[in-house]
């Protein structure tokens, strides 16, 4: 009984730290960017301004290392689905105005990203 006791323990503490690693999730990094799909596709000037708040939205969320390497990973897998003007993507924060760590990229080195 006791083992099966401490193996409960176990299992509920491997849980909770696997959770607290990163606190943003995929989904919320596609719904803050996903009005900059079209922009980044096949727009051009400045990017919309819903865009814009995604982006600043997604700047102030990603705000631990882990949660700024799982946004990362999460945009380059995304962006390996679509194919994005990579001059817009990388001009994005700037034009923005806001500062994002993040590299908008399906190549971006997220082991980098902090």
């Amino acid at each position: 009984m006791k083992s099966s006791s401490a193996l409960a323990a176990l299992v509920v503490l491997i849980v909770l730290a696997s959770t607290s690693e990163a606190a943003i999730s995929c989904s919320d990094v596609i719904k803050d960017l996903k009005p900059c799909v079209s922009y980044l596709v096949s727009g051009s000037g400045q990017p919309p301004a819903a865009c814009c708040s995604g982006a600043k939205a997604l700047a102030s969320a990603a705000s631990t290392s882990e949660d700024k390497k799982a946004a990362c990973n999460c945009i380059k897998s995304t962006a390996k689905s679509i194919k994005m003007n990579t001059q817009l993507a990388q001009a994005l924060p700037g034009n923005c105005g806001i500062t994002l760590s993040i590299n908008i990229s399906p190549n971006a080195d997220c082991s980098k990203v902090g």
